[in-house]
């Protein structure tokens, strides 16, 4: 009977955190906002969110347990987006209005009139929404902005790249993440550190930004950002998602690999000559995606981590052809069958000091020495 209490533990462990969102209203439905983490630098600001209108909870519902997740979930599931909602963000001085679109999204660009503290890396952008029949709702969230020593852009895929299995087996990724030991069943040997490594650089202190970028839809973000932190991963500013939303007009989500090159576009107009390293899998197409991109940016790409998934000889044969394209360039492309090789190589380019070289190979040598 173990592995029934396994699922009965990872049932209730996951609905909790499905459910987490829909406790803000208190059961009392309405409208609710969902802010994402923002991001940005000193000219402009990004803020996404959604707005939504959401079922009351029944009284007969208990305050707490597993009854009341059940219920919550439930709710989220038959949410829904609400259009032509007002939205005023407001970042220290800086203010714009907008409004939802038909999903209940809003998308904020900001223009930075008035400057923000460099001292900080971290802003609060405070947001009100006003939508007819509603009661005017605020909230706010964090919004990235790199210091000036910030030396390097990084941008991951997350999927396969970070944690295990990515969309092809959810169910798998899922279990490990609730039942399984968090930072042995989910994450990578040595990304924790590989990641923290190349967020403080070689002084320790450079506080670079991190952008992660999955296949998934925006509905598992809190998901994502529970795994982050129970794997001690820098969590980044923002994790760039995809919106999954099906119509008549529109039956399949954009394509991963166009929805990562226009953001990877995005973040490199955005810190402008900020040099950038691109980490991805070799399974599905970052490698041809990261090369495109070293052919349209070649001064500003500094090198390719393509982990490596599986021992398909004829992948590996078509990366190694990507590899012969970008030699004439200064960017490397490195495919790597674990996280010591990537460290190995950011240390040797000066991307990372020697002690977060060595949390990485201490890292990953205890996961070898106690896989369990």
């Amino acid at each position: 009977m173990a592995w029934y209490h396994q699922w009965a533990s990872f049932a209730k462990r996951l609905a909790h955190v499905v459910a987490k969102p829909m406790k803000k209203d208190r059961g009392r439905g309405g409208m609710m906002v969902h802010p994402y983490r923002g991001y940005g630098s000193q000219q402009e600001i990004f803020v996404m969110g959604r707005v939504f209108r959401q079922a009351a909870l029944g009284r007969a519902i208990p305050r707490r347990g597993i009854l009341r997740d059940t219920a919550d979930v439930a709710r989220r599931i038959f949410r829904r987006g609400l259009a032509d909602a007002q939205v005023e963000i407001r970042v220290g001085e800086n203010q714009l209005t907008l409004t939802t679109d038909r999903d209940g999204y809003f998308d904020a660009h900001l223009p930075i009139t008035s400057t923000l503290p460099v001292d900080v890396s971290w802003h609060r952008a405070d947001i009100v929404v006003r939508a007819s029949g509603q009661p005017t709702v605020r909230t706010s969230v964090e919004v990235y902005v790199p210091p000036p020593e910030a030396d390097l852009l990084v941008i991951s895929d997350i999927d396969d790249t970070v944690m295990f299995t990515g969309v092809a087996e959810k169910l798998k990724m899922l279990y490990r993440l609730f039942v399984r030991k968090p930072h042995r069943r989910t994450a990578f040997p040595g990304v924790a550190s590989l990641y923290q490594a190349l967020y403080r650089g070689q002084t320790e202190k450079a506080e670079r930004p991190i952008l992660y970028v999955s296949r998934g839809p925006w509905a598992i973000y809190e998901i994502l950002e529970a795994f982050f932190q129970l794997n001690r991963i820098p969590v980044g500013p923002i994790l760039f998602l995809r919106e999954w939303g099906i119509s008549w007009r529109k039956p399949w989500p954009r394509r991963a690999e166009a929805h990562k090159r226009d953001l990877i576009d995005r973040m490199l107009a955005l810190y402008q000559d900020m040099p950038c390293i691109l980490i991805g899998d070799s399974g599905q197409h970052d490698p041809e995606v990261y090369t495109e991109v070293v052919k349209a940016y070649p001064e500003r790409i500094k090198a390719i981590y393509i982990r490596r998934v599986d021992s398909d000889p004829k992948r590996e044969e078509a990366i190694q052809r990507l590899r012969e394209q970008l030699a004439h360039t200064q960017c490397e492309l490195v495919l790597a069958a674990d996280s010591v090789l990537m460290a190995e190589h950011a240390h040797g380019q000066g991307d990372i000091s020697a002690r977060g070289l060595q949390a990485v190979k201490r890292d990953v040598a205890a996961h070898h020495n106690d896989p369990d």
